[in-house]
């Protein structure tokens, strides 16, 4: 009987002991091929979050946060990291239609104010569904940056601001939508988009960052790089945080709110983000309760068209990770590069974000992000 005890406690000894040499190993493999990556390509910087189990396992940041004083890159920098964004301002939409205050088959006329049809097809309405899910045939040739550029009133030329097919027949990814989704989503709640976002998502997930860039510590912002091909440099990009100040001194609700870019202004780190995107892999669910419900995470991770593969504010896509399908958003701006995926059923998922990289991309995906994921994947998660 003591024998075997003896035995079984020596079993568990090695398991436990090898466990753990594996464990300290995966760290290592994984930012041996990141670096050697880094080495390879031009990359200014580069920030990771890993999640398994629902549980965040590695966090990490590689290079610089400013090239300039070579300041190290380091977990808690914060991004603006562009487009996915989005899925802030479609997760704070969906808090609205579950409260009743609106609905995503709703007129977007009536909701943001103005006339928004298409002049080719002026019977069709437009819903807040289309909007964003990109099918509104709204495109962005007049600018987004403002909703003067859709509006009637006050731009001469705002029918070029459709597309030639029905509303809902057809997909063009487009900003101008996401911004007017935050123009809808601060006139029905009555609060500042920012605020609103803070207060009803950010805050009950417990994470740092926001669109107000005056609302932040700017100690921790990551500076941003375009890379330059011509003369293989890379170029800091100041409009990234620009704090638009002014703009905000004279704000009026219900129609600024793209100051503050709901398309693509959201500036967190790669943890926060992590954190976020835990809740959405538990389908609206975070340890304190629910900031949507299990249908509207659905409704967002579902795609209207298996072609495009975009639901709403959340893509679906197998060309990530060979042989895994993946949801969740890209985002490309100002010389950024950021990706946010998670594979549902296998409840894991991948954070990257980088403040300055080379632009080439594979199979629809910024190569260095690409192989940034596949490095974690390979290490952590396969």
């Amino acid at each position: 009987m003591k024998t075997c005890y003896r035995l079984f406690l020596y079993t568990a000894c090695v398991v436990a002991l090898t466990i753990s040499r594996e464990s300290k190993a995966q760290p290592a493999k994984a930012e041996a091929c990141i670096t050697e990556m880094m080495q390879q390509s031009k990359v200014v910087g580069i920030s990771v979050a890993v999640v398994k189990n629902n549980k965040i396992v590695y966090t990490h940041s590689f290079g610089l946060k400013n090239l300039e004083n070579n300041t190290p890159l380091t977990d808690d920098c914060l991004f603006r990291i562009a487009s996915v964004s989005k899925s802030f301002t479609a997760t704070s939409i969906m808090q609205l239609a579950e409260a009743k205050k609106l609905s995503l088959e709703d007129d977007v006329s009536n909701l943001v104010g103005f006339k928004i049809r298409n002049p080719k097809f002026p019977e069709t309405i437009i819903t807040l569904r289309m909007v964003l899910s990109h099918r509104s045939s709204i495109n962005d040739s007049q600018g987004y940056f403002s909703l003067d550029a859709i509006n009637p009133g006050k731009n001469p030329d705002w029918a070029k601001c459709y597309n030639d097919y029905e509303p809902g027949k057809g997909y063009q990814y487009c900003n101008l939508n996401f911004n007017m989704a935050g123009t809808i989503l601060e006139k029905v709640s009555g609060e500042r988009f920012d605020q609103y976002v803070k207060h009803h998502v950010l805050d009950p997930l417990g994470i740092y960052g926001g669109y107000c860039v005056d609302s932040l510590d700017k100690n921790r912002f990551a500076t941003i790089y375009e890379y330059n091909g011509d003369s293989a440099k890379f170029i800091a990009s100041p409009g990234a945080y620009n704090p638009r100040s002014d703009e905000i001194a004279n704000y009026t609700m219900g129609y600024s709110t793209p100051v503050f870019s709901p398309t693509g202004g959201m500036k967190i780190s790669a943890t926060g983000l992590a954190k976020y995107m835990m809740m959405h892999m538990r389908k609206g669910k975070y340890r304190g309760g629910r900031i949507i419900s299990k249908q509207s995470a659905e409704d967002m991770r579902t795609p209207l068209s298996d072609k495009e593969g975009y639901g709403l504010a959340i893509s679906t896509t197998d060309k990530l990770i060979a042989g895994k399908t993946l949801k969740g958003h890209t985002g490309v701006a100002y010389g950024l590069f950021s990706a946010m995926y998670f594979h549902p059923e296998e409840k894991f998922g991948i954070v990257v974000i980088s403040n300055g990289c080379h632009p080439g991309y594979t199979d629809g995906f910024n190569t260095v992000i690409r192989k940034t994921v596949n490095c974690l994947y390979e290490h952590f998660l396969k």
